[in-house]
């Protein structure tokens, strides 16, 4: 995997986790089939449209999910069974290597934070399981704010908390969503290929300076 890092004179980083730190989109994706398919899914949850709302809060998730297969569902129990079918499955998520080392080489000399879409409590197992917590101080979630991705509010919170110009901030992310956010948050970002292969320790981290 190769990260394509903009030149800029950056003074803070956020990444999103998901499929961005953390290869846990397949695990997330069987857990969301599992919970589409008890809310009354008939066959196989569209890959293609779960990726496409990668970032977007979770309870959100269940609603655009629900109107694009045209189901009647309770967001809140579609929202629970999910995480709770996620977390069955959390110990299996591995690092994306080139993304992790890019995150502590940066973290080194600059405030480093996490925007992610998920529960906080998700999120904070999934840094523990992977032990990035410690890295990342400021952890900012759905229940953070009031409009998740693509909206900037969790960009922008996570730059405040990190005392940082929003435009001097870059962030990482895998999905559309989070990509239109940080448009609208005025910051420059790196796509991560969300799909690809992650093999421990397969690539080097690209970048200036390392």
């Amino acid at each position: 995997m190769k990260l394509d890092i903009p030149e800029g004179d950056f003074a803070g980083y956020i990444f999103d986790l998901d499929g961005t730190l953390v290869d846990t989109m397949p695990l997330h994706f069987r857990a969301w089939e599992g919970a589409m398919r008890q809310a009354g899914l008939s066959g196989s949850l569209d890959e293609d449209l779960f990726y496409s709302l990668g970032g977007v809060p979770t309870r959100r998730v269940a609603e655009l999910m629900a109107a694009h297969y045209g189901l009647k569902i309770d967001p809140d129990a579609v929202f629970h069974h999910k995480e709770s079918l996620f977390q069955e499955l959390q110990g299996d998520a591995r690092l994306i290597r080139p993304v992790a080392d890019f995150a502590r080489h940066v973290a080194r000399s600059h405030p480093v934070s996490i925007a992610s879409g998920g529960p906080r409590e998700i999120v904070r197992r999934s840094l523990e399981l992977t032990g990035l917590a410690p890295l990342f101080p400021v952890v900012v979630t759905a229940e953070d704010v009031v409009h998740g991705k693509p909206d900037p509010a969790m960009f922008l919170l996570a730059a405040r908390l990190m005392r940082v110009d929003p435009a001097r901030c870059l962030v990482f992310e895998d999905a559309e969503p989070g990509m239109r956010a940080a448009d609208a948050a005025g910051m420059k970002w790196v796509k991560v290929p969300s799909r690809a292969a992650v093999t421990p320790g397969s690539a080097s981290v690209p970048g200036r300076g390392i």
